[in-house]
This record gives C-alpha cells, sequence and structure tokens, in this order.
C-alpha cells in the first residue's frame, strides 16, 4: 500500500530531482540507435564524439572558460581530487612546493584530498575562517608566503550557504604565482558565478545540485600542463581523465549548466524568498531559534537553522517520518554524534551545532512544501524535547 504521507522535499543541497529539460536531451543517448562510444571511429562514435563536443561548449560558454579546459567527471568529488591531488603531484614533478592550503570549511571531496596528499609526503596546511566562513586574509598569505603547490576554497558552502569571496583570494594568489581552485558545487545556478574576470585555475561542479542525475560532474582545468593525470586508462580528455566518457550524463550536465546560468537570476530570487519566509516564520513559531550564517553573505538556496532544546539526528528522523527530507549539516558526512566540523570552523558551540538542521530549496519547491514543514516541525520539536527528557539528555 503506498503511503498517504504528505510529503516536502527539502533536502534539494544534498541532490535536486532532474530537470525535465535535462532528461528530454539525455534520453535519445541511453535509446539503442543512440549509443555510440566517443572513441570510435564509426558514425554512432562520431554522433556520440559531438555530443560530448556540445557539451563542452554550453560549459565553458555558461562558465567564462574554453571548451578545451573542460574535464568531465563522476562528480564534484572527482573533480575535486582532480584538481588538488593532480595539482599537487604537477607542482612535485615540476620541482615547486608539494604542498597545498585549504580553507576550514571545506568539503569532504576537498578536505580529505588535502589529506592525501599529506600521506603522498607533501604538506597539507588548513585554513582558518572567520565568522562569516572567510578565509583568514592573514594565514593564508602566511602559508603562500611558505610556498604552495595550489589553494582550495569553495565558493558557496554546502552546509550554510555562506559565500566565500573568491575573487578576492584570487587576487592574493595571483600575487603569489599560485593556482587557486574552488568547488563551484553549490555556486552555480544559484549565485553569479564564471572565471570570466576571475584568476582562477580550477574549478568543480555537480551535476546533481542543479538538475542533472547523480554520477556526472566536471572540473574546469585552465591549464592541463598545472595538473596530473590521477585517473590512468586509455587517454580519453587530453590525457586527464582516462575512461570511456559518459555521454548521457555529459549531456545532461551540458544543459542543465546552461540552463541554470540563463535562469539564475530569475531563481535565485525563488529561493530567497522561500528560504527568508520560512527563516521568518520558524522564529515566530519557536523561540529562540537561531539562523545559522545569517550575519555573513548567504547563497538564496540553504538554510541551517538551530533549534534549543532537540537533537538534529532525532529531528531529522522524525521529519522523515512526518514526510519532511531535511538534513542534520552535510548528507556527505553523516553517522556521527559530532558537531559538524564546518559550524565549529566558524565559531558555532558544541551545543548549538549539534542542534542545527539544514533545509535546502530548488525549482520544484513551492511556498505550500514550506508551509506543510512550518506546519508540522512545531510538534516535532515538543515531541523530540520530550524523549530527551525522558532518557535524561
Amino acid at each position: 500500500m503506498e503511503s498517504t504521507t504528505k510529503t516536502a522535499y527539502l533536502d534539494n543541497a544534498a541532490t535536486t530531482p532532474v530537470r525535465p529539460e535535462v532528461l528530454d536531451a539525455m534520453l535519445p543517448y541511453l535509446a539503442p540507435e543512440g549509443v555510440g562510444n566517443p572513441s570510435s571511429a564509426h558514425r554512432f562514435g562520431r554522433e556520440a564524439k559531438q555530443a560530448v563536443a556540445t557539451a563542452r561548449e554550453q560549459i565553458a560558454l555558461a562558465l567564462g572558460a574554453e571548451p578545451n579546459q573542460v574535464i568531465f567527471t563522476a562528480g564534484g568529488t572527482e573533480a575535486d581530487n582532480l584538481a588538488v591531488v593532480g595539482g599537487a603531484l604537477a607542482a612535485r614533478d615540476a620541482g615547486r612546493p608539494f604542498a597545498v592550503a585549504v580553507s576550514a570549511v571545506e568539503h569532504p571531496g576537498v578536505l580529505e584530498a588535502a589529506y592525501a596528499v599529506e600521506r603522498m609526503g607533501g604538506k597539507a596546511i588548513v585554513l582558518p575562517v572567520d565568522e562569516s566562513g572567510q578565509v583568514e586574509r592573514d594565514a593564508l598569505r602566511h602559508a603562500l608566503q611558505q610556498g604552495l603547490a595550489l589553494v582550495s576554497a569553495m565558493w558557496v558552502n554546502n552546509e550554510v550557504g555562506l559565500i566565500q569571496d573568491i575573487a578576492a583570494l584570487a587576487d592574493i594568489c595571483l600575487e603569489y604565482a599560485t593556482p587557486l581552485h574552488t568547488d563551484a558545487v553549490q555556486a552555480v545556478g544559484k549565485i553569479p558565478c564564471t572565471m570570466q574576470d576571475i584568476p582562477l585555475h580550477f574549478l568543480a561542479i555537480a551535476g546533481h545540485k542543479i538538475g542533472a542525475p547523480q554520477g556526472i560532474g566536471a572540473a574546469i582545468v585552465k591549464d592541463r600542463q598545472a595538473v596530473h593525470c590521477i585517473t590512468h586508462g586509455g587517454g580519453q580528455q587530453f590525457g586527464l581523465r582516462s575512461g570511456t566518457e559518459n555521454v548521457p550524463g555529459i549531456v545532461a550536465l551540458g544543459v542543465a549548466v546552461e540552463l541554470s546560468v540563463q535562469h539564475q537570476q530569475h531563481d535565485a530570487a525563488q529561493y530567497g524568498a522561500l528560504r527568508d519566509f520560512f527563516e521568518t516564520k520558524l522564529r515566530e513559531i519557536i523561540p529562540n531559534v537561531e539562523v545559522i550564517g545569517a550575519r555573513g553573505p548567504r547563497a538564496p538556496h540553504i538554510s541551517n537553522v538551530a533549534i534549543p532544546g532537540i537533537d538534529s539526528e532525532a529531528m531529522v528522523m522524525h521529519l522523515d517520518l512526518a514526510g519532511i527530507a531535511c538534513s542534520a549539516g552535510s548528507a556527505c558526512h553523516t553517522g556521527t554524534v559530532e558537531p559538524s566540523r564546518v559550524l565549529t570552523a566558524i565559531g558555532i558551540p558544541h551545543d548549538l551545532a549539534t542542534r542545527s538542521l539544514r533545509f535546502s530549496v530548488y525549482k520544484q519547491t513551492t511556498q505550500t512544501d514550506v508551509q506543510h514543514a512550518l506546519d508540522v516541525i512545531p510538534g516535532i520539536v515538543n515531541k523530540v524535547r520530550g524523549l530527551a527528557t525522558t532518557l535524561g539528555r
């Protein structure tokens, strides 16, 4: 029997549904007559190769790059690893410092890549941030003075939505002739996001955050000499990422990026209105709710709120039973009772950090969805608080 529970999907920072236009674009490449390996010489292969080239052009035009700078990956994490690990290895082999510096609020795809460099014999520096998530400039300059292969700082934080001043960091890195990588997975389609006027060397995107399927992403690599291949094989994609290209996914990514950038201003206004409505009403119905990151520049689609007296994991489970999808921090780093390292890095106290929930919207989200969440949250808060009292927490 199907559930009749009313649902509201408010976890779009974890993954988004596939946009109808994206699905329409990729379906022909899943049909029998659309099958072709881009490396094959016959017409099926040539058609697949052209589809990949078209997607490269779409992404390059949308993000202010050149088509031959677009390297398709299995997602944002692989794109981050290509930049951080591949960039560090290229620097080492060129006789430059085998060291990377990353911000304290990075996605695990960047942070763990930096630690991988360390395990290879290099150095990983974690740069502190202020309460608005901005990399501390003095710490950055100190790290650059020591010599770095590259710096990495995410454009929009995936847990809180805080926007990093990437242009300012790029200018500082340029002073020291050090490449800058940014994880722009949560930025594309949410804020203006282009490499056109910013001296970035690497940029990572993921399809499933902007209406394409899971399992497809891209790294924009300005200088292919500044990065080493970390996926070896047949030498596809200019020798930087071997393996047969995921043609349907690549087609989907090209359309998703193009549409996301074209409609960014309109969509951002919609997301921001929903987020502001949610936060305003939530603070009216539940006393002492704190909106984390509200005093800093934020992307419009993420709301991270701390509710006194609740356990965030318990809230997520009870909200799920009520048909509401959200996250307790980042969906990519679950199963721990420790507070999010991102929240800790921006100075959120331990007790508050363990009571935070992330709600995030996308194109399909309506005010009815948000209102449904607002209608059920107070009762669930009371239930979770009661359970905590019973268990003596």
